[in-house]
């Protein structure tokens, strides 16, 4: 590929990544309030996909640890605004920055295993993270969780509980997670750990530190699924133990698996496939999970890439 051929696909890239975010803010100005509402949470939902995308389909870390991440955002903002008064803001930081801690923590242990033994050790500390939050059930409330306060839910005078604010809130949110995962795809380190994950071996050899750039990539991925559960906590007012769960670790599996696992739009598209398939069958059936179940079967068998990893292979080529 010639420099002028990556250039050109670069501008295409940012040009249809900039066109996105650009379409997801005009649709404000037009969706029912119905949906209006759930794509704000599909965007919150898409960033934690993005997160996950960074571990699994750029560095070939495969984690059923994730909702330890997306609860310690979401726990480390509640908490701190339910016990300690704390404003908002100063809540929402100190919940990123709890994920991003924990993501440190839990990437030098796990990272002393490969494979399946690192799928596991990930899915045994997400384990005893949704055990923990059901032991301290004096302060995290269980299984039944707690809400907070609509007065306690703004941001510089913007009351994130009305449904414009808590709509751009989200875009935010996911316009800053999809510019960072694109640059960081576009850059040398995105390429090193294209590299770990095609032939870790063979980048080891070639000299790279694969273990610290195994770690940066937990970093990252953990501390864009905390972010994506403190602002979920946030714009919607509720924190449970629900979200620690392992549903919730399977969930950015199956919604990079369906977008397309190592492309930068696949997240957003898994996600919004998903949750709208899931809605939607919801609404004449009891066995909706069914439904979903065979469209995975069928994107796996016929889309193996998935849907944007398809698009990449037959049209777009230059799909970051």
């Amino acid at each position: 590929m010639t420099a002028r051929t990556r250039n050109g696909g670069a501008r295409k890239a940012m040009a249809l990544h900039l066109g996105v975010v650009a379409l997801l803010f005009a649709l404000q100005f037009v969706l029912p309030d119905y949906h209006h509402g759930n794509l704000a949470r599909v965007m919150v939902l898409a960033s934690f996909a993005i997160g996950y995308n960074v571990m699994f389909g750029y560095t070939g870390l495969l984690s059923l640890g994730h909702a330890m991440f997306f609860s310690a955002g979401l726990y480390g903002m509640g908490l701190t605004m339910r016990l300690l008064d704390l404003p908002a803001l100063p809540a929402l930081v100190l919940g990123v920055i709890c994920a991003a801690g924990l993501a440190v923590v839990v990437g030098l242990l796990a990272l002393r295993t490969v494979g399946v033994a690192f799928m596991i050790v990930t899915l045994m500390f997400a384990q005893a993270g949704s055990l923990t939050t059901l032991y301290f059930n004096e302060f995290t409330r269980g299984d039944e969780g707690f809400v907070i306060a609509q007065a306690a839910r703004s941001i510089g005078g913007l009351d994130l509980s009305q449904p414009t604010p808590r709509y751009f809130a989200a875009l935010l949110l996911f316009a800053v997670c999809l510019f960072a995962a694109l640059a960081l795809v576009r850059s040398s380190t995105g390429r090193v750990l294209i590299a770990i994950r095609e032939n870790e071996d063979r980048a080891r050899m070639l000299g790279y530190d694969v273990f610290r750039y195994k770690l940066l990539a937990v970093v990252i991925s953990g501390t864009m699924a905390g972010a994506a559960g403190a602002m979920y906590g946030l714009l919607f007012g509720y924190v449970g133990a629900t979200f620690a769960s392992v549903q919730y670790s399977i969930f950015p599996l199956l919604w990079v698996l369906l977008g397309g696992a190592g492309t930068v739009l696949g997240p957003l598209v898994g996600t919004l496939f998903m949750f709208y398939l899931i809605d939607l069958s919801s609404g004449f059936t009891s066995a909706y999970m069914l439904i979903a179940g065979a469209a995975l079967v069928g994107l796996t068998l016929f889309a193996p890439r998935g849907l944007m990893g398809l698009v990449r292979a037959r049209v777009a080529r230059w799909l970051p």
